[in-house]
């Protein structure tokens, strides 16, 4: 086994010889490491390094030879095809096309012990059979859409979303390397639900983490995801962006916080990432919805004046 030179695989395409082609970096409190490579032919090969990567081809139909863990390979990529490098083991990958590849990490001391529990200890990442082998997972390259598309509205994924995804995407690699994830057992109990809830409110500005809120519910976070989501119907990513825009509106229609000031007390970074999350859920920009809010009378005499003159 090499030692490696660089403590994560972000480290290594950030910082390493293959650093200028890096055109996205996105870490989310050291829970997953996103990236985005896009670079001409070449040797891809790295030292083994501390973390299970998923790549996803966004271009396919180049010719890759290899290694990445699970046996020699020769391969014509696809288009949104996803492969699998194992950690601790220096990969070995030719690429003869031009390519860009969108690349997920899973730090193995961030992920072990949620395989641990929620696989029974079938799981290792030492013996999944699926390295170094192109497949299709229309779950995957769902939970990988949503996770860059999240992370171009809000920055970086939060450490909830984060973990959330990280579980799902290690579930269905899970179950197709033939070890699936012991199953949820019916939803929270109600006092839990209660309290996760009751601390979502209470901490909505913060980056709250999956593990925060299993704890709450004296649950591993996987059971806890899959839990939460058959007690209120979403997952808890979801839910606290409902609570978020709840507490958004309430602030736009009863105080006179500018914009920036209700960004901050809601958890997002900026009046921008409010905005692009309010558009998507409200359908209306946070000032607009003020105005909305605040004016109807003004709005609706007018309406009526309006059909009033149009009568005439």
């Amino acid at each position: 086994m090499v030692r490696p030179a660089y403590a994560s695989s972000s480290q290594w395409y950030y910082d390493g010889p293959l650093g200028s082609y890096v055109r996205t970096l996105k870490s989310p409190g050291g829970v997953l490491d996103l990236f985005e490579v896009a670079r001409p032919a070449g040797d891809m090969s790295r030292p083994g390094l501390p973390d299970i990567v998923l790549y996803q081809d966004m271009m396919g139909s180049s010719r890759v030879s290899g290694d990445l863990g699970g046996g020699r390979f020769d391969i014509t990529s696809e288009k949104g095809g996803i492969c699998l490098a194992a950690p601790n083991f220096s990969t070995s990958a030719i690429m003869e096309e031009s390519h860009q590849l969108r690349s997920l990490a899973f730090p193995t001391a961030q992920w072990q012990s949620v395989l641990d529990e929620a696989g029974e200890g079938r799981f290792s990442f030492d013996s999944a059979s699926i390295y170094g082998h192109m497949f299709d997972s229309p779950a995957i390259r769902s939970l990988l859409r949503n996770l860059w598309v999240l992370g171009d509205e809000e920055g970086a994924p939060s450490r909830l979303l984060a973990r959330a995804a990280g579980c799902e995407i290690l579930a269905e690699l899970c179950r197709l390397s033939g070890t699936p994830f012991a199953p949820a057992k019916g939803g929270l109990a109600l006092w839990a639900e209660r309290r996760c809830v009751d601390l979502m409110r209470a901490r909505l500005s913060e980056d709250i983490s999956l593990d925060e809120l299993a704890a709450e519910a004296q649950l591993s976070p996987f059971h806890f995801a899959r839990m939460f989501k058959q007690s209120v119907g979403v997952p808890p990513r979801v839910y606290l962006t409902r609570l978020r825009m709840e507490k958004a509106c309430e602030l736009l229609e009863q105080t006179d916080l500018s914009i920036t000031e209700i960004a901050l007390e809601v958890g997002y970074s900026s009046n921008q990432v409010l905005a692009r999350v309010f558009v998507k859920h409200q359908r209306m920009s946070p000032t607009d919805y003020r105005r909305a809010v605040r004016n109807p009378p003004r709005r609706v005499l007018g309406a009526a004046t309006t059909a009033s003159n149009a009568q005439r």
